[in-house]
């Protein structure tokens, strides 16, 4: 079994794992239950990891990574505008 299918597989599902959230957040208009701190850090977090990701040469890592940030600033950016003030 070539192992980078299982990175493949298991940072597809890692990266959906938001999918329900951006939407349901994006439907509702409804940020209220997600926190900022965790949204900023997970941004940051993904951030660093698509870095390593590069510097490893990692498809997998790269590719998954880069739409779960994306999935993850929706969310924020969602978070900012839709807060209630």
């Amino acid at each position: 079994m070539d192992i980078e299918i299982v990175g493949f597989a298991g940072s597809a599902i890692i990266a959906s794992a938001l999918v329900p959230q951006v939407i349901k957040s994006w439907t509702t208009k409804s940020t209220e239950d997600i926190s900022l701190l965790w949204n900023s850090l997970l941004l940051i977090g993904l951030i660093l990891f698509i870095i390593y990701g590069i510097g490893l040469h990692s498809r997998p890592i790269m590719i998954f990574t880069t739409i779960e940030a994306s999935l993850t600033l929706s969310l924020l950016i969602l978070k900012l505008t839709h807060s209630k003030r």
